[in-house]
């Protein structure tokens, strides 16, 4: 892929966008953040879990 066609391929995408209306903008980003994980569990698994609950059982039994 050469830098022309990169750059097409960009200011395609970019015309695109700003065809859009803003309403619909925010609703795609608003069902991509929905349907996304949290960066904890996204980024470490089941850990941060595993922590939090040993750390919120630790705190009843004070």
């Amino acid at each position: 892929m050469s830098l022309n066609d990169y750059v097409k391929f960009l200011t395609q995408q970019a015309v695109i966008r700003m065809d859009q209306p803003k309403e619909e903008r925010r609703t795609k980003k608003l069902a991509r953040k929905v349907g996304k994980q949290p960066f904890t569990t996204q980024a470490f698994g089941m850990i941060p879990l595993g922590i939090s609950l040993f750390w919120k059982k630790h705190k009843k039994k004070k």
